[in-house]
């Protein structure tokens, strides 16, 4: 499973290396690559210690950065969002009121609209979360909190104990829908309202 076959616009970022890459093999470690990752960046980026935020982007009042991060151009961080453990934001991306980011990469116009949660995940391109969905990261309620998740008829050890979902580009994810840990969402997907999705 690469992150290229779920979303194409991988291979165009700054974090294109990757595009062959296992995703949570690239969750695990995004703290590390986003560091790495923001001594490349092109002008029009303010850059603070292990914070990038492009001189387009809107952060608004009240939204907590926690480092390292990178928010790419026409980005909007609403008040009360919360982003941290290693966070990349492409172009034209959107986290609402009361989201959190948490080691996550969202690539070109995908957008959290409020009360979100998404953990150690991929969003491809153009995919969208209504309101208090979640894509939860962590198996607390089993012994063995390795992730691991079933396929297109294999069973996938991710060898992690965190990882959320591997999100093709132009999912839709309904309002208060949950994905639980361990999961990879075909491009095009749509996830009903209230609904649950559990591949392990």
């Amino acid at each position: 499973m690469r992150i290229s076959d779920f979303a194409g616009r991988m291979g165009q970022t700054l974090l294109g290396a990757y595009a062959t890459f296992a995703p949570w093999e690239v969750t695990s470690q995004l703290e590390a690559i986003i560091g790495d990752a923001i001594a490349g960046l092109a002008p029009g980026y303010r850059i603070s210690g292990l914070q990038a935020v492009h001189q387009s982007a809107t952060i608004e009042e009240g939204a907590k950065l926690k480092g390292p991060l990178i928010i790419g151009p026409q980005c909007l961080v609403a008040c009360a969002a919360y982003l941290r453990g290693g966070v990349f934001m492409d172009e034209d991306c959107r986290v609402g009121p009361g989201g959190e980011l948490k080691s996550t990469i969202m690539l070109l116009a995908s957008s959290l609209a409020h009360l979100n949660f998404v953990g150690d995940s991929i969003l491809g391109a153009g995919v969208n979360l209504e309101a208090g969905a979640v894509i939860a990261n962590y198996r607390n309620e089993r012994p063995d909190k390795r992730i691991q998740f079933n396929y297109c008829g294999a069973r996938i050890d991710t060898g992690v104990d965190k990882f959320g979902a591997m999100v093709g580009d132009r999912v839709r994810i309904g309002a208060n829908a949950v994905i639980a840990p361990g999961a990879a969402l075909d491009i095009g997907t749509i996830v009903p309202r209230l609904s649950l999705v559990d591949m392990g």
